[in-house]
């Protein structure tokens, strides 16, 4: 979840989506401005963080890169969980990751924060004579499923800040106390308090 201060925030922001889409990278090249050509496998997950100045806050992401191979998909629910925010990562040249960053779509729906900020990351968009995955496609699906759209390249840099600062950007401002979970007890004077005693 986001937790608000004065005008600052931190905010758990997840990255989700198929090995090899770029998800590592994007996080590298955003809080970094490095690119590897050859990024190893995230075991498990990664974490980042990074502090953004956004209009009128101050927005700390906590980011979580998450592993995409199949094995580690059980514990993707540890790191979405309680998130205000997610990427779920898609390469523009490999249209079975675009049908997975889909189931992903579809888990966050079922068992995600209704009021999560998604983002759909086209990623690898440098690799334009390969692409599989139309942008109008991948457009139209962000659409009509709530999820705000933007091809990326962290190769090349292209909108890798911009995603993450529109996310911060859509971050609410300011929710609504929570109430404490549990029973609350009420706090009223005893009329006259009565005493029994045993041995007098």
């Amino acid at each position: 979840m986001a937790t608000i201060g004065n005008n600052s925030m931190n905010a758990k922001l997840v990255l989700l989506g198929d090995m090899g889409t770029g998800k590592s990278s994007l996080v590298l090249r955003f809080v970094k401005g490095q690119f590897l050509e050859f990024q190893e496998s995230t075991i498990g997950a990664a974490f980042f963080s990074q502090t953004l100045a956004v209009s009128d806050a101050t927005v700390k992401l906590e980011i979580w890169d998450t592993a995409g191979q199949e094995r580690y998909h059980s514990l993707a629910p540890m790191y979405y969980r309680g998130a205000a925010a997610a990427i779920i990562v898609y390469d523009i040249s490999r249209m079975e990751s675009f049908e997975r960053a889909k189931k992903w779509v579809e888990e966050l729906k079922k068992q995600g924060n209704p009021n999560m900020v998604t983002a759909l990351a086209g990623n690898k968009c440098d690799l334009e004579d390969k692409r599989q995955v139309p942008t109008e496609e991948a457009r139209t699906y962000a659409e009509e499923n709530g999820l705000f759209f933007m091809e990326t390249s962290a190769k090349t840099a292209i909108n890798v800040n911009d995603i993450f600062y529109e996310i911060a950007r859509r971050l609410p401002r300011a929710q609504p106390a929570q109430q404490p979970a549990g029973m609350v007890l009420a706090d009223r004077p005893a009329d006259r308090l009565k005493t029994s005693a045993c041995c007098s």
